[in-house]
């Protein structure tokens, strides 16, 4: 139970309470009430705060009440997208959770290609409301993962090869300062602000509406080929070689999980997102013939249903810790360490994860975006996960296999993946635009206010 003396605070102001609660368009939640067991929960079921109020918003104006609400009452405040976050960012004990998760709203305008969407819009939400019209933007890998997040961290994913990131294709922001303004950020408007949200996090206020252009894309070829983990090391072999000659209208990942009826296992997760699926044949047919694999799953498919593919990997209110790192390219001994690592899994939930960094989201110059990480790399995450049972043994393995991936591993690692609070991991995150970020914290967020992300410190006035 809570403990902090900040409850006492806030029974002290109830009335300044119930008038926040009266002046929502949405929920004000509170310890006690029937809706507060679930709403404090996020898709961690690791993370178990305890916060003093969660305001479930539905308009901006109930985000700008809140913000302004945390302020004057000096309460610690998270903000919740999508709650996907490993690190439970998204709650804090005893502070006050800005809520996002029934902002839902989508908009399209096919004759623009202009799609605008709420905070609390998760991709596979945001994917289906856009392919009605045979249209998407770049988004993150999984369904479930919000598009919040996702975004301001830069947006990783399968349409990078050929689109760039989520934030590449971002056309503008609107979104809550610390003060309690609603500004607009885009290249016309608040451009240092603009040019901060993409890549930045969640460090310059809480974005109420985003803004995206939107390609034409319809039905793919993808899905995976399933090896058990015995061929490990022939079929990372390659996969590395693969990836090296995929052009940008592919995309292709690599998993060491337990996959039920077949066991440990490497899977390959690959797809054509162009124009010609013949000519997607003819560029998966090696990934097809290799092995050949146990399970072949790759198959005309509407890119929503492929993208959905992951999500029994990463079930809401599972138990989860990760470890992540960089990998320019792999040597031969840096995938028999990796391998060696997932034959040391602690649980059958456990999972190694490649994703492959290539294609359009590296041509675009570092300093163009807040998001410096440009060159063609590999992003690996240990993610040990557990039901029930105690924590230590699977958290011990994903710090085991972290530590001995270290020789290989290379500067900087995209921020949505770093653990923890680590300043020296954030500013190798963002290289020579850590400073320009640090002057833009301190002139939206000098008292470091949204401080529950990878946080970027406000600059000091010299």
């Amino acid at each position: 139970m809570q403990s902090n003396e900040l409850i006492p605070t806030i029974t002290a102001e109830l009335p300044a309470v119930e008038e926040l609660a009266a002046k929502l368009n949405g929920q004000l939640i509170r310890p006690g009430d029937a809706a507060y067991e679930e709403a404090r929960r996020l898709w961690n079921g690791r993370i178990d705060k305890y916060p003093a109020l969660i305001a479930r918003c539905r308009t901006t104006q109930d985000v700008v009440l809140a913000v302004n609400f945390a302020r004057d009452h000096h309460l610690t405040v998270a903000i919740r997208g999508g709650a996907h976050n490993t690190n439970g960012f998204a709650s804090a004990n005893d502070g006050l959770v800005i809520d996002l998760s029934a902002m839902k709203g989508v908009q399209v305008d096919p004759t623009t290609r202009i799609a605008r969407a709420e905070p609390g819009v998760k991709i596979g939400e945001f994917i289906r409301a856009t392919q009605q019209y045979g249209l998407i933007a770049p988004t993150g890998i999984c369904s479930d993962t919000g598009i919040s997040g996702s975004t301001l961290g830069g947006g990783i994913g399968w349409l990078m090869g050929k689109h760039g990131l989520a934030i590449d294709n971002a056309l503008s922001f609107e979104l809550v300062t610390a003060d309690g303004r609603l500004l607009k950020a885009s290249a016309a408007e608040n451009a240092d602000l603009f040019w901060g949200l993409r890549g930045g996090g969640g460090n310059f206020g809480i974005v109420t509406a985003f803004e995206y252009q939107l390609h034409p894309l319809g039905q793919v070829l993808a899905g995976m080929v399933i090896h058990p983990l015995a061929r490990a090391k022939e079929v990372l072999d390659f996969y590395r070689d693969f990836g090296r000659t995929i052009p940008d209208d592919m995309g292709a990942e690599a998993f060491l999980a337990t996959v039920p009826e077949v066991g440990p296992a490497v899977i390959i997760m690959a797809g054509y997102f162009g124009d010609d699926l013949a000519e997607g044949e003819r560029l998966l047919a090696p990934l097809r013939r290799f092995g050949p694999p146990l399970v072949d799953l790759i198959q005309p498919i509407a890119y929503p249903d492929f993208v959905s593919m992951l999500d029994p990997l990463a079930p809401v209110g599972r138990h989860y810790h990760e470890s992540a790192y960089s990998v320019k390219q792999f040597s031969d001994e840096a995938l028999a360490t990796l391998i060696a690592r997932a034959e040391q899994m602690t649980s059958p939930f456990s999972v190694t994860i490649i994703h492959h960094i290539h294609g359009a989201a590296t041509r675009i110059a570092p300093e163009a975006t807040a998001f410096a990480l440009r060159e063609p790399h590999y992003i690996v995450i240990h993610t040990a996960a557990w039901e029930e049972g105690p924590a230590e043994p699977h958290i011990a393995w994903g710090r085991a296999s972290y530590a001995a991936m270290q020789p290989f591993a290379s500067p900087g690692l995209y921020v949505n993946f770093i653990m923890g609070e680590t300043e020296e991991a954030v500013r190798a995150s963002y290289r020579t635009n850590y400073d320009r970020l640090a002057a833009l914290k301190r002139k939206y967020d000098p008292t470091n206010f949204f401080r529950l992300n990878q946080n970027i410190k406000p600059a000091v006035k010299v």
